[in-house]
């Protein structure tokens, strides 16, 4: 069985200081995968200063030479794909349709950040002074499970763009994905210290990370617990904070809708990722006078899909990560039916034949209330509650009557009418007859979805600081 005892720190694989060893378990068959032996907060601070020590010169790195290593790791990661598709497939049963495209979605990241740093004025004239835009510093990427090579690449090309060298935390039960992809990254062939990765829990790395003084930005991704506490923790040393938290979003099926064409889009919304996801459409808004035709075409939709091995190119659900997330996802079930809730399809318990793995039965319910556990929290698994609404008015009311703000999707035959609901969603995205996002343009969210934005012009500027000088 394979160990991880190492963290990528300038430029080398090192053994870790730390003592404490993890058993990952392969989510499909509950089998050993590796251990690994979590980093320390000792481990945090030596690559704190590998990247402080880095940032020195890379700070004044110019756009060529920083779009010249943004296309060197677009080409590194793109020749691993396949590496990096089965590694997440092997750690948290991501289905292959799902991780096919994420191993290739990481190195647009990189090429993506290449091209709009080429178009970005990095120093513009305002008025009577000159407005250089530079680096923030070094900064600190924090990224969870459900998205691990995703999420680090994105984060780092933006950094790596600005010119921020970086230390990356990956979550602990990812060290086979963050192994894989740091090797691949390696290939790439940077400078020492441009960017080190650290796999440790949160309470020592990354609190490390979020109190040590020469670290100036946090990019973290995940729950808004945890973006609470380390927004605290960075306060005392003012960093640059950027959080991407939960997200309970709503898919508001307008009357006009072609149920045919939309119910499929709606399904893939709520269940991307095997529903492990913060931008998964959980909550399905539709007329009150076309409920009875939505629920028959949404049992039949999911009544359709296949759950089972993430290796099979017809599986749309695989497992879940782990049993700590199986039983998360059976407890909301159980109270959603203890809360008065109907189930259309699904329930508790493991779909049949998958008796062992963290599968669940992809679970629908209707006469959902607002006030239900379910409307109201992240569930995280393939669970999707059906709400009805009497008009457009009522339709905004709900989707908006949620601490979270992160997405939101519209389905109408009419674009014009669905971008004018879109216009009334507090949510940093609104997709209107899609699922897939832009990925040039901002992603974040609004209220306690988090704060700031990524990706394009707008994930750049999030590592910049303004410095006008005047003459």
């Amino acid at each position: 069985m394979r160990s991880f005892n190492h963290a990528y720190i300038d430029g080398k694989f090192v053994a870790v200081h730390g003592s404490e060893v993890l058993p990952i378990l392969n989510p499909s068959t509950e089998d050993p995968i590796c251990n690994v032996t979590l980093a320390s907060r000792r481990d945090a601070v030596l690559a704190i200063e590998a990247a402080h020590r880095a940032q020195q010169w890379f700070g004044r790195t110019s756009k060529v030479e920083r779009i010249e290593m943004l296309r060197r790791l677009s080409t590194a990661v793109l020749s691993n794909s396949d590496q990096i598709r089965d590694s997440a497939t092997e750690e948290y049963g991501g289905v292959l349709t799902r991780t096919r495209w994420v191993s290739e979605y990481v190195s647009q990241c990189f090429s993506n950040a290449a091209l709009t740093l080429e178009g970005y004025q990095l120093t513009r004239s305002v008025g009577a002074a000159t407005v250089v835009m530079e680096p923030v510093g070094v900064a600190a990427l924090i990224a969870p499970w459900n998205s691990v090579a995703g999420t680090i690449c994105s984060k780092l090309a933006s950094a790596i763009a600005a010119g921020c060298a970086s230390v990356i935390k990956p979550s602990e039960i990812s060290p086979l994905q963050t192994h894989v992809l740091t090797e691949a990254l390696h290939t790439a062939g940077l400078p020492d210290g441009v960017f080190n990765v650290v796999v440790g829990r949160g309470h020592d790395v990354g609190d490390e990370l979020s109190t040590h003084p020469a670290v100036a930005k946090i990019s973290f991704t995940g729950s808004t617990l945890t973006g609470k506490i380390i927004a605290r923790a960075g306060i005392d040393t003012m960093k640059r904070v950027s959080l991407a938290l939960t997200g309970k979003s709503a898919s508001i099926l307008l009357d006009d809708a072609d149920l045919e064409i939309v119910i499929p889009q709606v399904i893939n919304a709520a269940f991307m990722n095997n529903g492990q996801a913060c931008i998964a459409g959980t909550r399905l808004l539709v007329p009150q006078a076309r409920l009875d035709d939505v629920i028959s075409a949404v049992r039949a939709c999911v009544g359709a899909l296949q759950t089972g091995d993430p290796l099979d190119p017809n599986t749309f659900l695989g497992p879940l990560v782990n049993r700590s997330q199986y039983e998360r996802v059976q407890t909301f079930i159980r109270r959603g039916l203890e809360q008065g809730a109907r189930i259309v399809i699904g329930g508790e318990g493991h779909p049949e034949g998958l008796n062992r793995g963290y599968f669940v039965k992809p679970t629908v319910f209707a006469n959902v209330s607002s006030s239900m556990d379910i409307a109201r929290e992240e569930i995280f698994g393939p669970v999707l509650s059906i709400m009805t609404y009497d008009n457009e008015d009522e339709a905004v009311q709900i989707a908006n009557g949620t601490a979270y703000g992160l997405q939101a999707y519209v389905f109408s035959k009419n674009n014009e009418r669905g971008v004018r609901i879109a216009t009334r969603l507090e949510a940093g995205s609104v997709l209107v007859n899609r699922f897939s996002p832009e990925l040039l343009a901002p992603f974040g969210g609004v209220k306690q979805s988090g704060l700031g934005r990524e990706f394009g012009v707008f994930g750049l500027e999030s590592f910049l600081e303004a410095k006008s000088i005047v003459v």
